[in-house]
């Protein structure tokens, strides 16, 4: 499909989270974008505050955005020490859009980051997208659990 722009941001993603960029380095309100996205396409990211997106693309080493025209389209994020773990975050696509590649073009930009590229684990986490996951490669962990503490403010 054409007219598809994959961005990989700085560390941290400063344009985006305080400039609202896109393509071309120009102003697109990218953050409410990234908020739009995740809140109709990410029943798991819901109701995310711009507050926290920040504090989120703040906190990651590699995020990724996909762009038609100024539509934000596709997204994806990952934290890594750089040697030996990374996990990946937040991958989505726009729903009338998957199905195309992308979220595996999101993985691909992801994986061969640097800081990403090489790590000896990395780790994702899916309700119910098991089977995308596993066509790009991971695999049902046998020898892991997942644990989880939830705080009482939850």
């Amino acid at each position: 499909m054409a007219g598809i722009r994959l961005i990989q941001h700085a560390p941290g993603a400063p344009g985006l989270r305080w400039l609202g960029l896109g393509p071309g380095f120009k102003p697109t309100r990218g953050l409410l974008k990234l908020q739009r996205l995740l809140n109709k396409h990410a029943f798991w990211a819901q109701g995310r505050s711009t507050a926290n997106l920040r504090k989120i693309l703040a906190g990651s080493n590699v995020i990724i955005s996909l762009w038609r025209g100024k539509r934000l389209v596709g997204f994806g994020r990952a934290t890594s020490d750089g040697i030996c773990r990374a996990v990946l975050w937040d991958i989505v696509v726009a729903g009338d859009l998957q199905g195309h590649g992308f979220g595996r073009q999101v993985i691909d930009a992801l994986l061969g980051a640097p800081g990403i590229r090489g790590v000896e684990r990395v780790y994702l986490m899916t309700t119910k997208s098991q089977g995308f996951y596993e066509q790009l490669g991971f695999e049902n962990s046998t020898s892991q659990q997942l644990l989880l503490l939830k705080h009482k403010n939850n």
